[in-house]
């Protein structure tokens, strides 16, 4: 009698559950990464349109009053809500400026600080 040769039906079972785990953890891990493409892509947005606030300040040569004043800025097709807030430093001097972009729940996503000084 000729025994034949090839893989139980346990062996299939544990073949397909070994694979179908590898898959999933795949799809997780797609997933997960594009969440953080999307993210940081929003982040980058938001950091573009602070620096541009803080170097919109920055060329008008003139020394910012305290207090706080709100802007938007369009990146990517998309608004982005923003303050600029001025603040005094010990140094009269100089003036402690920072620019806080806000998601729409008003959240705060980034904030940029620089100092800037009389012309």
């Amino acid at each position: 009698m000729t025994r034949q040769r090839g893989f139980t039906l346990i062996e299939v079972l544990v073949a397909l559950v070994i694979v179908a785990i590898a898959l999933t953890a795949g799809i997780k891990a797609a997933g997960a990464l594009t969440l953080n493409a999307g993210r940081l892509r929003t982040i980058s947005a938001a950091q573009w349109c602070a620096e541009n606030q803080l170097t919109e300040l920055r060329l008008s040569k003139q020394f910012p009053s305290v207090g706080d004043s709100d802007f938007t800025c369009e990146q990517f097709g998309e608004s982005y809500k923003g303050q600029i807030m001025v603040r005094p430093t010990p140094n009269p001097s100089f003036r402690r400026v920072d620019a806080a972009i806000r998601d729409e729940a008003g959240n705060q996503m980034l904030s940029l600080s620089t100092i800037m000084g009389r012309y």
